[in-house]
């Protein structure tokens, strides 16, 4: 029995310093993304929005992360019941972690998983917000974001990620978030907007980005913090798979990014920053899923489909007639099913687990699990975010005015404008720009 004790003892995990501090610059660079995010959602608005853009974004890093120490991480990683949700009272307020506890199985505190998951959480709800660019009110949008981290990302997180969630006991494979993230916050983007409707001007008025350089620098700021996202989420560099990756995270997002490029080349005749960028991050999204089971080779493969499929969807809200403000249905809605599937193509059986896909001699059973994982957040998602959107929009409203929006949301809402134009004129009219109430005609003289 002494022999038996001994020998446990010494196959228990012990923490890491090395996988510690990795696991810590990992998710200062998932933070990093949602400032990123803001930057290229930013961008891609006219100038009258754009301070908006960036604050739906940001005050995502306030809501999320207060409420994921309340009681988020607790409800995603407690305790599972019913393999629909989990709860742990140790968890509430992380009150109950000890500093060297460790997470189950692994060589890394409780209190960097807990940090590492919480950026996550923290960037969902901000990629929502580019479909509703121009229209929301902010303190509508604060509410909705509370609202559907706790009914909507918390219990989906569970399904996917959480010892006992029934996505997860499934099999379903989500290395990184494909299902959980971008599914789960492109299905809510479509059911938001099918509630609150199209912009004024909606496909008559030109709405192109008032800042490609910003765009440029936002999808730099997400590339860069992306392989912290991806890497980051094997919790640890003891076996190589982290490495790996690492590796298709870029191969998939150059290729992804060449693919948008090609195709608006042969269909637009231009080469764009907008598709170089969008193309990228298409790319990232649809490697997030995947690219722990796949090949470099395969991750080429799913990059350059993901840059092609993306590319083409994000002109169906032309078709459809539903206004997708800076496409979040079309690159992370359709990339992340398409990330998602093609696990069920291109899994080697070979990297982070022994499930292999069609092209390995799998069969169709993963692509089944998959197909599962996919629709059913996807479901889920929609339903409940057109809920609660119709909800909110019942009672406290959800949109700005008519007026509010043709004047600029960015002066109705945060009672300032993204760039100071009082130097562009001369006389008594460039002077009184400086005031707040005529800096809203300046903008709007300037905005397209």
């Amino acid at each position: 029995m002494a022999s038996a004790i001994t020998t446990l003892a010494a196959d228990a995990p012990t923490l890491s310093a090395a996988n510690t501090g990795f696991m810590l610059i990992c998710s200062a660079l998932v933070m990093l993304m949602t400032p990123g995010l803001a930057f290229f959602y930013g961008g891609m608005v006219r100038v009258k929005s754009s301070l908006n853009m960036l604050m739906m974004s940001f005050i995502s890093l306030g809501i999320v992360t207060i409420l994921w120490v309340l009681y988020g991480f607790s409800l995603a990683f407690g305790t599972d019941s019913g393999s629909i949700i989990g709860w742990s009272s140790d968890y509430v307020g992380l009150s109950g972690i000890g500093i060297t506890e460790l997470w189950d199985g692994y060589t890394i505190p409780v209190y960097v998983f807990a940090v590492f998951q919480l950026m996550f959480a923290v960037i969902t709800p901000a990629l929502i917000s580019g479909a509703l660019a121009d229209r929301v009110k902010f303190s509508a949008w604060a509410l909705f974001s509370a609202l559907w981290v706790t009914v909507v990302y918390f219990p989906v997180a569970h399904w996917v990620w959480g010892a006992g969630g029934w996505l997860f006991e499934l099999g379903v494979i989500d290395f990184a978030g494909g299902t959980a993230v971008h599914i789960n916050a492109g299905a809510a983007a479509l059911g938001v907007i099918l509630v609150i409707g199209k912009r004024v001007g909606f496909k008559r008025d030109p709405m192109r980005p008032h800042s490609l350089p910003l765009v440029m620098l936002g999808a730099g700021l997400l590339w860069f913090g992306w392989f912290g996202f991806n890497a980051g989420s094997w919790l640890g560099n003891d076996d190589g798979v982290g490495a790996v990756m690492f590796v298709n995270t870029q191969v998939a997002t150059a290729a992804a990014m060449l693919a948008w490029l090609v195709y608006e080349k042969l269909r637009h005749g231009s080469f764009t920053t907008l598709g170089a960028a969008s193309g990228a991050v298409a790319g990232l999204v649809a490697i997030t899923p995947s690219g722990g089971s796949c090949s470099p080779l395969g991750a080429i493969a799913i990059g350059a489909i993901a840059g092609l499929v993306c590319a083409m969807a994000v002109g169906l809200k032309y078709k459809f007639g539903y206004d997708d403000s800076l496409d979040v249905v079309g690159v992370h809605l359709v990339g992340g099913v398409i990330g998602s599937l093609l696990v069920g193509f291109f899994a080697t059986g070979g990297v982070q687990s022994d499930a292999a896909g069609l092209f390995y001699g799998g069969g169709l059973e993963q692509l089944g699990k998959q197909a599962i994982g996919v629709f059913s957040v996807l479901a889920y998602s929609l339903v409940v975010s057109a809920i609660l959107a119709f909800l909110l929009d019942k009672t406290i409203g959800m949109r700005v005015t008519e007026d509010d929006e043709v004047s600029g949301i960015d002066q109705v809402e945060h009672a300032e404008t993204a760039y100071d134009f009082s130097g562009a004129g001369g006389g008594a009219s460039s002077r009184s720009t400086a005031s707040h109430a005529p800096a809203a005609a300046a903008s709007k003289k300037v905005d397209a």
